[in-house]
């Protein structure tokens, strides 16, 4: 290919690109075009947020299990 270059003038050349450049664009738009959007697998969780009632039970709950591991040591 290199050798067939060597003669042509840069009009010739510069047509022979954009051709090559159509070419590519057209395979491109075929292979992302097969392309599934979305990708299988786990979604991505959400971020779960606790409410200020939910935080206190929680401690209310470690400092009874606490208190009762305390209790049972004794």
């Amino acid at each position: 290919m290199c050798a067939t270059l060597i003669g042509m003038t840069p009009p010739d050349l510069i047509t022979l690109i954009d051709a090559e450049i159509a070419i590519l664009q057209q395979a491109r738009t075929l292979i992302a075009g097969a392309l599934p959007t979305k990708q299988p697998g786990r979604p991505k969780s959400k971020k779960r947020n606790l409410t200020p009632e939910g935080r206190a039970r929680i401690a209310a709950a470690v400092k009874a299990r606490w208190a009762a591991q305390k209790k049972a040591a004794k």
